[in-house]
């Protein structure tokens, strides 16, 4: 029953994550807030690490079943890859106003459309965040080799073709042309190329 749970909460998680970054609910949000809605993305923000960081506890809460026997090689590839996902992460914000991105700097993100980045961890994937999770979450299963680690896991990669899709037509709305012509470019998560 707990690994039911732990799913039913990624599965709220994703699905609410996709919902409260759909355009339309966005300018509907913001027709019925006002000036208010500039708060909308600190709030969108402060609810999403919240959530995320009570289902990484429930996670870590539930009796251990290890799939793996923990060895230093599992450890290492655990740090490894955990590692190498915060690299992607942290080259993949080094583009945007971080305190715009967490709402901190309250802002009308509908009016101010924020700049399309193609440069940087973007030049060779879309989606560098999700890539980036990915790796930490896979570094995470490695270091701590049991089910509720593998269910973060597969929520995970099964959300990421429901949650690029939604992104991705967003983006394609607000960038028009140059995001259709970007994404036939660029790979979503892995990389074909790397430029020198």
């Amino acid at each position: 029953m707990a690994y039911f749970n732990l799913v039913f909460l990624w599965a709220i998680f994703y699905g609410s994550h996709t919902f409260l970054a759909n355009l339309d609910f966005k300018h509907w949000l913001r027709s019925k807030l006002g000036n208010a809605y500039k708060r909308y993305r600190l709030v969108y923000s402060l609810y999403s690490t919240v959530f995320f960081l009570f289902i990484l506890i429930y996670g870590s809460s539930i009796e251990k079943t290890y799939l793996l026997a923990t060895t230093d090689l599992t450890t290492y590839l655990g740090y490894m890859f955990a590692a190498f996902g915060t690299i992607v992460l942290v080259k993949s914000l080094k583009h945007f106003s971080l305190s715009t991105f967490a709402g901190i700097r309250a802002h009308d993100d509908l009016e101010e459309q924020p700049e399309f980045v193609r440069k940087g961890a973007h030049a060779y994937v879309r989606h560098p965040l999700y890539a980036g999770l990915l790796l930490i979450f896979l570094g995470f299963f490695f270091f701590d080799p049991i089910l509720a680690s593998l269910i973060h896991l597969i929520c995970l990669i099964i959300y990421l073709p429901i949650g690029i899709y939604f992104e991705e037509k967003k983006l394609i709305q607000l960038y028009g042309k140059s995001y259709s012509e970007y994404k036939k470019e660029v790979p979503a998560l892995f990389p074909t190329k790397f430029r020198a």
